[in-house]
């Protein structure tokens, strides 16, 4: 297994870079803990791109933490269901849309002060359903400079990668 960490020098993400994904996550997955006792939240992210390179962007609900900021669509894995099953359901029950295709990119753990998150990313390249707010979020197509603020510290990073 070739498994490579790197820190990013300015946020709290941990880049987790794997060789034969599938391996890799399920020992990731097998980690519920960080080494200081916190507990991990596993998260299937969305991004949802477009032919012209743009990227979707979704705002937090204000009951949520860190409500009002935007973000890429996704949630929190159920108990027993794959990141597949989770992405879709959750950019289903957000956004009105039936993935067809998506590709497994990247993973990333990033600490928040209410959570420490690993974050499963897929580009999202082919879907079904007209998008539609169904948690009353307001959605953005972009591409950088970003026009919304503020985001998610955890998707500075990934805005990146998606640029270089």
């Amino acid at each position: 297994m070739q498994l490579r960490l790197t820190m990013s020098p300015t946020s709290n993400a941990t880049q987790i870079l794997c060789a034969g994904w599938q391996h890799d996550v399920l020992q990731m997955r097998s980690a519920a803990h960080t080494i200081d006792g916190r507990k991990i939240t596993e998260v299937a992210v969305g991004i949802m791109l477009r032919k012209d390179k743009r990227f979707l962007l979704t705002q937090r609900p204000p009951s949520k933490p860190y409500g009002g900021y935007w973000e890429f669509p996704g949630g929190k894995l159920g108990t027993g269901e794959s990141i597949e099953d989770a992405l879709a359901r959750e950019l289903h029950e957000e956004l009105g849309v039936s993935v067809i295709k998506s590709i497994r990119w990247r993973v990333l753990e990033h600490n928040y002060s209410n959570a420490c998150v690993r974050l499963f990313f897929y580009k999202v390249i082919k879907w079904n359903g007209n998008l539609s707010g169904r948690e009353g979020q307001a959605f953005i197509w972009q591409t950088p400079p970003i026009a919304v603020a503020p985001l998610l510290p955890g998707m500075l990073i990934v805005i990146d990668w998606l640029t270089a």
